[in-house]
Parts: structure tokens; C-alpha cells; sequence
């Protein structure tokens, strides 16, 4: 059942509309002019809007165009008169979901809302989605620590500088670089994350630059790589300590000059592509001992972001754990739980050693074994469970 308001100088089409429209389970509400349909749509939430074109004082398109103003989603059926088809299509320029001429066809109305419904059920779904997704790769914290590294994200994001992201396993150095990426000018364009400590040396280059059919054992078809993937767009070099320096000096190379060529071909192929690195390791020690290149790291290392540990920002715990109370609840359809505040002292006390990563996994596994409330003494029992 949708909630329509129907805009039309004419009475009988009105009240036409309106006795169709309500036999079909449809909640209806009538305006005679522009101003009165206006007034109504500020005053109320309608999932579709039926909009006459040719009206006295205020026409269709100016009340399309206030409407828009208002919500920009709102499906808005335009209804024309045997003269007004060239205004219609001018309305479905500004934004329009359709138009439908007078006499008119009850059927094709009832479709045409049928779809606009279909329609608006899809970009709520997206926008819930998106909202959740969001929730997902949220900085939560707000210690000067994780202050810090916030200010710098919202300072460097619009720029197309590279990024070294440094800090310990499961500290979020990938939410770093994914905020980055969504509050950048490329935020539409590809993120391609890649984990170089994953990928064996000996497939590394194939990895990130593709290859042609043919050039290797198992090159049975052309491969376009992380690289290619990342056009217009970023890609996150995970783990790069890790990365063998025959790969280092393709990526250099690729940095350099902007564009890479495939294993198995000379034909260079541009690229437009931020590049965010991070890594766990001291990159300083890795380039006294040979492991790192130099020139590389300097590339690298326009601006550096520096993640701290969850031991270094334990302020956070309350935050956090609410924040994935309400995500881990969410995902298993339970109620959230109530955190005892003696459950929180406990949480603090604990030495983390793999950080917002293990930090979600006991809250996760708390969350499961307890009851409606997480109490201290859950947190004794459950958060660093021994094995005997």
C-alpha cells in the first residue's frame, strides 16, 4: 500500500483517481491547485506523487520543481493533456519518474505506480545498505589519539596525495585507507584493496599489473591487474613491507611514470590511480637491512598516518563496544545487550594485543554466551578463555 497525493485543477479526474486508487488499498489525498498539492507535501510523507501539467497560477513543472527541492526521490507521475506532450518530456528531463496522457489508461496507471513503488523500495533498500555499511567501516573513538588521525583523514582525503598508513596488526589501518578513498574526489570510482603479504612473490607481478594469454603455465587468458582495476579510482597496498623488492621496483616504476604493462606484453596501458600503502612494519629497519627500497618509501610517504594501538586509546572501549553491540546484534536479529559498567572496567584492563581485531571477537563471543546483560564477571570468563 503506498500513501499518494494526487495534484489536479480537474474534480472529476480527482475524484476518479481517488476511488480507483483507494479500491486498490492505496491511501489517497486530493489538492485542486499547485499551492494546496505544496502545502500537503510539506506537511505530510507520500511515497508517490500524481501531478497534472497544465494548472492555473502554478504549472506542473514548477510544482515538480518544488518538490524536488523538498526530496528529490519522491517518485512524481506527471499526467498530461492531448497538447502538453512536449512539456511531459521536459518534465521527465527535470526528473520525473513518468507522464501518463489523459484520457487515462487506469491499467497503465496502476503499472506505472506498481514500478514507481518497486522503484522507491530499491533506493531505501540502497540507502539502508550504504548506512550500513557505513556503520561497518566507522572510526569509532574519539581519545586524542584516534582524534588525531581523524583530522588528518579529513585533511588529506580531498587530495590525490599518497599515504603510508603505519601501525599494529588489527589496529584499522584499512578503515583508514577506505576513509580516505570515500571522502576523496575519486569516492565513485574503484577501491582495490590488496593484501601483498598474501600473494606469493612469484604471482605478486601478475597480481597487480595482469598479464596476457600465454605468458606463463597458467596464463590460460588475458588478466587485467589490481592496477588496471584501481583506474580512476585507489588502490590500498596492505601489508607492502612484505612485498619482494623485484616487485617494488615494478610498483616504483608504475608510480614514476603512470602507467604499467602487463606479464607477457611491452605495450605500456595508463593509469589513474591513487595509491594508500600500509604496513605493520618499520619501513626505516627494512631499508637498512636491504628488505625495502628507499626511493620507494619516499614515494610512498608523502603524508604519514600513523594508527595507534587499542592499548594506546582505552578511553575508547565504551564506544567501541557499544558500536559493535549494535552491529554483531544486528547481524544476528537479537536485541542488544545491556554492558555493565564493571564489564567495561574489565574490558579496559585487558592487554590488547591484536587490537580492534581481537577486540570485536570477544565482543562477538560475549554477545553470544551472555545473557540479556554482559556482566564483569562475564568478561573474566569469557574474554581471554584458557584452554586446559
Amino acid at each position: 500500500m503506498a500513501k499518494i497525493l494526487v495534484i489536479d485543477d480537474e474534480k472529476s479526474i480527482r475524484d476518479t483517481l481517488k476511488e480507483i486508487l483507494e479500491y486498490e488499498e492505496h491511501q489517497v489525498d486530493l489538492a485542486a491547485d499547485g499551492d494546496e498539492g505544496l502545502t500537503l507535501f510539506k506537511e505530510n510523507k507520500y511515497d508517490i506523487v500524481l501531478l497534472d501539467i497544465k494548472m492555473p497560477q502554478k504549472d506542473g513543472i514548477e510544482v515538480l520543481e518544488e518538490i524536488f527541492k523538498i526530496n528529490y526521490e519522491i517518485p512524481v507521475i506527471m499526467i498530461s493533456g492531448h497538447g502538453n506532450i512536449d512539456t511531459a518530456v521536459e518534465s521527465i528531463k527535470k526528473g520525473a519518474y513518468d507522464f501518463i496522457e489523459k484520457p487515462l489508461d487506469l491499467n497503465r496507471l496502476l503499472v506505472t505506480i506498481r514500478n514507481a513503488m518497486d522503484k522507491s523500495t530499491l533506493v531505501n533498500e540502497t540507502k539502508t545498505l550504504k548506512k550500513k555499511v557505513s556503520k561497518t567501516f566507522d572510526i569509532v573513538g574519539e581519545s586524542e589519539a584516534i582524534t588525531k588521525v581523524k583530522d588528518m583523514i579529513e585533511k588529506v582525503a580531498p587530495t590525490d596525495a599518497r599515504v603510508l598508513i603505519t601501525g599494529p596488526n588489527g589496529s584499522g589501518k584499512e578503515l583508514v585507507a577506505r576513509w580516505l578513498h570515500e571522502k576523496s574526489e575519486r569516492a565513485n570510482g574503484p577501491f582495490i584493496e590488496v593484501n601483498c603479504a598474501a600473494i606469493p612473490s612469484e604471482l605478486i607481478e601478475s597480481e597487480l599489473f595482469g598479464h596476457e594469454k600465454g605468458a606463463f603455465t597458467s596464463a590460460h587468458k588475458q588478466r587485467k591487474g589490481k592496477f588496471e582495476q584501481s583506474h580512476t579510482g585507489t588502490i590500498f597496498l596492505d601489508e607492502i613491507g612484505d612485498m619482494s623488492l623485484n616487485a617494488q621496483s615494478k610498483v616504483l616504476k608504475a608510480l614514476e611514470e603512470k602507467k604499467i604493462s602487463r606479464v607477457g606484453s611491452d605495450k605500456d596501458i595508463h593509469v589513474d590511480v591513487r595509491i594508500i600503502a600500509a604496513t605493520n612494519k618499520n619501513l626505516k629497519e627494512e631499508i637498512e637491512k636491504n628488505r625495502f627500497r628507499e626511493d620507494l618509501y619516499h614515494r610512498l610517504s608523502v603524508i604519514l598516518i600513523d594508527v595507534p594501538s587499542l592499548d594506546d586509546r582505552k578511553e575508547d572501549i565504551p564506544l567501541l563496544a557499544e558500536h559493535f553491540n549494535e552491529l554483531i546484534c544486528a547481524d544476528y536479529g537479537v536485541s542488544k545487550k545491556i554492558i555493565a559498567d564493571d564489564a567495561l572496567e574489565e574490558l579496559k584492563k585487558i592487554s590488547w594485543t591484536g587490537n580492534i581485531r581481537e577486540f570485536r571477537n570477544v565482543m562477538e563471543r560475549l554477545i553470544i554466551l551472555c545473557d540479556k546483560e554482559i556482566t564483569g564477571k562475564d568478561v573474566v570468563a569469557y574474554a581471554q578463555p584458557i584452554s586446559k
